[in-house]
């Protein structure tokens, strides 16, 4: 977990808000692609690429706030 703690929350913030919401006209491709994915439609290669890409930044934020909930109740 030294990995997940030596990034500030600012970076995954920002990082969300750019990389984990572009583009924002007309929807977020995250929101997109989740979509396809609970509907069965996420088949294409290039599709599953957006959805990591632009769902990675949320993965971290929601990694780094497991982590710190996890460390103040370990203490």
């Amino acid at each position: 977990m030294k990995i997940l703690d030596a990034i500030p929350f600012t970076i995954v913030i920002i990082m969300c808000l750019t990389i984990g919401l572009a583009p924002f006209v007309p929807e977020p491709h995250v929101v997109e692609k989740l979509r396809m994915l609970f509907s069965g439609n996420l088949h294409r290669l290039v599709d599953i690429g957006d959805l990591l890409m632009h769902g990675s930044p949320w993965i971290l934020l929601f990694l780094k706030l497991v982590s710190l909930a996890l460390g103040k109740r370990a203490s």
